[in-house]
């Protein structure tokens, strides 16, 4: 793993940072081997770096568009981790719509939905069923709880080593998240953290050892490159 850090002046310099990275990454996949993968991730932090992507001329083709993890809503419900990218982005480009690759959340079940997204993706790699597929780049978030994705501290997610896609846990509220292995199989991830609300949960995940199950973002290693992508205010003060 190469491991990344870099504290941006402000909210505004990260979002430029991670569009310039966003659209090198997707370059280099495309250049290596004919299109990107992209997980996406929700809440407010990178909306701006979508909105900014929804500007860019790029080979919508050859892009394929996931979210590493989905509140268990209605696609176009406001909560809904789809429906803020497309607002922002995919509506405003011609990306195809089968290059849009949801989590499912109309089952009314939520182990059944993440059973259906995990055999996609498995099908949509050609993985067989023991394998994880190397997503080209995933965006993640960090609450100041210090959870990633749906990998809240001390859920039963954490643990869940043999699938791609499980159920998450937030205050007894299920919503569907990629694992830990899943992540971690990535060429690139990359951390977008703002704000100085954050600053103790990134102490403790940069501390040289420290809790994972308190911490989840401290279970992410992935085998290619890591990003932390900071502003003043949330990394100004880390020793890393």
């Amino acid at each position: 793993m190469t491991k990344i850090i870099e504290v941006l002046p402000d909210k505004g310099a990260l979002v430029s940072r991670a569009l310039a990275l966003v659209k090198e990454k997707i370059e280099t996949a495309i250049a290596s081997h004919g299109y990107s993968t992209i997980a996406l991730a929700g809440g407010s932090t990178p909306k701006p770096l979508y909105e900014a992507l929804s500007k860019e001329t790029l080979p919508w083709d050859k892009i394929h568009v996931f979210w590493g993890d989905e509140r268990y809503v209605p696609c176009d419900h406001p909560d809904s981790n789809e429906n803020m990218a497309r607002q922002a982005w995919l509506n405003q480009v011609p990306i195809p719509p089968q290059n849009i690759h949801a989590m499912p959340t109309r089952a009314q079940d939520p182990q059944q939905d993440a059973e259906t997204h995990d055999t996609h993706l498995r099908q949509f790699f050609g993985e067989s069923s023991g394998e994880f597929p190397a997503f080209d780049i995933i965006l993640l978030g960090m609450g100041d709880d210090g959870h990633t994705a749906s990998l809240f501290p001390h859920t039963e997610a954490l643990a869940v080593g043999d699938r791609r896609v499980t159920v998450g846990n937030k205050d007894g509220q299920p919503r569907l998240t990629f694992t830990v292995p899943l992540i971690n199989e990535a060429r690139c991830v990359i951390f977008l953290v703002a704000g100085a609300n954050k600053i103790n949960a990134l102490t403790q995940v940069f501390a040289p050892e420290g809790d994972s199950k308190a911490y989840p973002s401290r279970l992410i290693a992935p085998k290619g490159e890591l990003w932390w992508l900071l502003d003043e205010a949330a990394g100004g003060s880390i020793n890393t």
